[in-house]
């Protein structure tokens, strides 16, 4: 039996303060890493804690985390995590964290990998994974050992959007719909803001609004659902948003992770980001042809968006040039290209020699 066939530990956190993103994208992983049969264990700090039942029913363990992710006292409840379920390697993903963080999880013998698209930090762990297609590899700083997972082939991309790829091969029939998906955090509202902005323009005959029950204007998003008369749904259900994206022309996105799945489907899209470095990612997404990036929300307008729509809704050779360099870059195999980086490094003779399953030096062959 392999002795290092152990479990894999999820260290991220679910806040409105600091977002879901993080935890939504482990969850992602988790799918991944489940087809290889590995245990899955999640330690986080949860807001609203019904997000333990997600994870639940994506049939990973959970365990309540009682400090934010990158303090102190949160290091020695990893560490404690990480020796309770023996994990052959700890997969962390949010902002705080530190070079000093990841080398002391590393300092355990576990492989660490890293989720992040700043930069921002020296990374002193054995795998770092942009799934987002910006910032590239120049700017990312690594220790001794650690490898780097970058840009489009690793985008993280859930089986909802792999299942619709093959149906979706040619654009839908008139009238036009479209799909909002401001993302999983949505720290602005834009998803009720964006949505009366389409139905304004007066081109989109429904429009389709994915937000978690969590978000922070839910209840205004179904207020508009039941004063609409039918031309707005709010989509919080996997099965529901699969019905959906074979009838969508178009969706309004905020530069996250749901620009690449939506770009394995092959819709077209208009960004409208929020924070910084989904803004380099919705232009680095312009600059391949998958969308167009309108910009930072509070710079983008009813005016502009209602052009950009009219624009993109008249000209059915632009969306079809969207569509066919959206497939073309994502195919949404990254994260199993991702779990396939994580086995090959568990397995090197280097890792497997420390775990004691293969000797420090091979025995001497005499000649016959």
């Amino acid at each position: 039996m392999d002795a290092n066939r152990g479990p894999i530990l999820f260290r991220c956190d679910g806040t409105q303060e600091r977002g879901w993103e993080p935890l939504y994208q482990c969850l992602a992983l988790a799918a991944a890493l489940q087809r290889r049969r590995r245990g899955t264990h999640f330690f986080s700090y949860l807001d609203p804690l019904s997000l333990a039942t997600v994870i639940n029913r994506g049939n990973n363990d959970w365990a309540p985390a009682e400090n934010m992710i990158g303090s102190d006292r949160d290091l020695d409840a990893t560490l404690a995590q990480v020796r309770r379920h023996d994990a052959a390697a700890v997969v962390v993903a949010g902002e705080g964290i530190t070079a000093d963080y990841l080398a002391a999880l590393r300092e355990t013998g576990t492989l660490v990998v890293a989720f992040d698209s700043t930069a921002g930090i020296k990374f002193e762990c054995d795998l770092v994974v942009n799934p987002l297609l910006a910032p590239g590899r120049k700017p990312y700083r690594v220790g001794p050992g650690c490898q780097r997972l970058l840009g489009s082939r690793y985008a993280l991309c859930r089986g909802v959007f792999r299942r619709q790829r093959t149906i979706r091969a040619t654009e839908p029939p008139a009238p036009f719909r479209a799909l909002v998906a401001m993302g999983d955090d949505d720290f602005a509202g834009d998803a009720v803001t964006r949505t009366q902005q389409l139905l304004a323009t007066g081109k989109v005959a429904k429009v389709s609004v994915a937000a978690r029950t969590h978000h922070p204007r839910y209840d205004e998003l179904l207020d508009l659902a039941d004063h609409s008369k039918g031309t707005v749904e709010v989509l919080t259900e996997t099965k529901e948003l699969m019905t959906r994206l074979v009838r969508i022309h178009f969706a309004v996105t905020a530069g996250d992770m749901w620009g690449p799945e939506l770009s394995v489907v092959g819709i077209p899209q208009l960004v409208i980001s929020q924070t910084q470095r989904h803004g380099a990612n919705g232009k680095k997404m312009d600059d391949e042809g998958v969308a167009t990036y309108l910009g930072d929300s509070a710079a983008v307008g009813a005016e502009q968006l209602g052009e950009a729509v009219a624009a993109l809704l008249d000209d059915p050779m632009e969306r079809k040039g969207m569509t066919r360099c959206a497939r073309n870059l994502f195919d949404g195999r990254g994260p199993d290209r991702i779990v396939n980086g994580m086995e090959v490094m568990l397995h090197s003779p280097v890792r497997l020699r420390r775990a004691g399953v293969l000797p420090a030096t091979l025995p001497f062959r005499a000649a016959a």
